[in-house]
């Protein structure tokens, strides 16, 4: 009987050495992020941010890959097959796991059960944004050209369900016109077209750097405030069509992650966000700075899922 116990013992011991080493032994190879959106987006554009730093934590590599396509859900079909082992996760955002699945029939992935939330990153703010050379300087010059001309003018998105496609919607719904709704492959390319004039608008949330350059003007932002970014700039409200829209942005691992690699991940990427420089990159964008517990971003996505249901119907998006 002894001879049986002691063997449980050391098999017990064993057992957890072993564990312990596989845990203490991640990560052992570099670690991708995969962004489902087109490169030059704020999407794309928080992935590369983190994604240095967090490689400089965690002692390994650490890529951005995008796979754009379809509002971000190309992109996250591709990301539910990867295996659960933590060296591969999902930018995701309020337009893939929140809008998406209340405006495509087949989704290809379900928003609750093929994820391990990691946690909360940030939420930006939608921004109306036109061309320099664009004969609008205010919110009521493009409500008043969009009723003299209804359908004449064009507003551009990340693509589908994406948030400034709801965001676009939404305004239209607001100041009562008609705008014509052009999707893209990611903001990158939307903006891109914005810029030569090929589109008339945007109500975009990575625009802040074509603001500075002089590339894009701001007419307003879609907060309850102003942005400390852009004080000169007013809000929907004050410019009279009151409207709130923004983005938020967080870390995904495919389901039934390990807890002790969502741990690891979210005590990394807690620990970056309370980076005085990553703290000020992301407020210099617009955003606000959230983070937290993996359990608090399930709340949270729970919660926002069932909030979009009613911005999708409100908009008036069709279901694809």
């Amino acid at each position: 009987m002894r001879t049986v116990t002691r063997r449980s013992a050391l098999l017990g011991a064993f057992l957890s050495a072993w564990v312990g080493a596989a845990c203490a032994a991640y990560p052992d190879k570099p670690i991708k992020i995969l962004v489902p959106w087109a490169a030059g987006g704020a999407t794309d554009q928080v992935a590369r941010m983190l994604a240095q730093p967090l490689s400089l934590a965690m002692g390994v590599p650490v890529v951005v890959e995008n796979k754009g396509g379809a509002g971000g859900v190309i992109g996250t079909q591709a990301f539910v097959k990867e295996k659960p082992d933590g060296y591969t996760l999902l930018l995701a955002t309020s337009s893939t796991n929140a809008a998406a699945p209340y405006l495509y029939n087949k989704l290809g992935f379900d928003p609750v059960n093929d994820f391990s939330p990691v946690l909360s990153l940030c939420a930006i703010p939608n921004v109306m944004v036109v061309p320099t050379k664009s004969p609008w300087n205010a919110l009521k010059d493009v409500v008043a050209a969009a009723k003299q001309s209804p359908g004449g003018f064009t507003y551009g998105s990340a693509g589908i369900g994406g948030s400034q496609h709801l965001a676009g919607a939404q305004f239209k719904t607001a100041a009562g016109i008609d705008l014509r709704h052009v999707p893209y492959k990611g903001s990158g390319p939307a903006a891109q077209d914005l810029i030569a004039g090929h589109i008339d608008m945007m109500i975009d949330t990575g625009s802040l750097g074509s603001i500075r350059g002089g590339l894009l003007k701001p007419l307003a932002v879609a907060s309850a405030k102003r942005l400390p970014a852009l004080p000169q700039v007013p809000t929907f409200a004050e410019a009279g069509t009151p409207m709130i829209a923004s983005a938020w942005y967080g870390l995904m691992l495919p389901a039934n992650a390990p807890p002790e690699v969502v741990e690891r991940l979210n005590a990394e990427f807690n620990k970056l966000l309370k980076s005085p420089e990553i703290r000020s990159r992301l407020t210099d964008m617009g955003a606000e700075v959230l983070g937290g517990s993996s359990a608090d971003f399930v709340k949270f996505t729970l919660s926002e899922l069932k909030r979009y249901e009613a911005i999708v119907k409100d908009s008036g998006a069709p279901k694809e």
